[in-house]
């Protein structure tokens, strides 16, 4: 079992990308390998409570960690209550420790 790193930056609203990303997630989920999906940049506004992005909720349900980066929240106006229960508000250091473990790592 491998342990993967998705990093999404592109806006889930006007990227396809992030949806198939988030396929990604599940299919490697699937294959029996350990998967955080790390949101920074525009991707965290997929986030947001009032987003209604059900593919975080359906990744997070199917075992895949959801992470969105504090900093790129507080930049976009997004408060930590305003977070679905899905998604876990992280520092870039917990960024950081996935890659030292030597997870496989993808940045879209």
């Amino acid at each position: 079992m491998s342990g993967y790193l998705l990093i999404e930056s592109r806006d889930p609203f006007e990227s396809k990308g992030f949806a198939q990303h988030c396929e990604l997630a599940l299919t490697l989920l699937g294959e029996g390998n350990s998967v955080t999906l790390f949101l920074v940049e525009n991707a965290v506004l997929a986030a947001r409570a009032a987003a209604k992005a059900r593919d975080l909720d359906k990744l997070a349900k199917a075992g895949v960690r959801v992470l969105a980066d504090k900093f790129a929240l507080h930049e976009r106006g997004i408060d930590a209550r305003q977070v679905i229960a899905a998604v876990e508000p992280a520092e870039l250091n917990a960024l950081l420790a996935h890659l030292a473990d030597g997870a496989k790592t993808l940045w879209n």
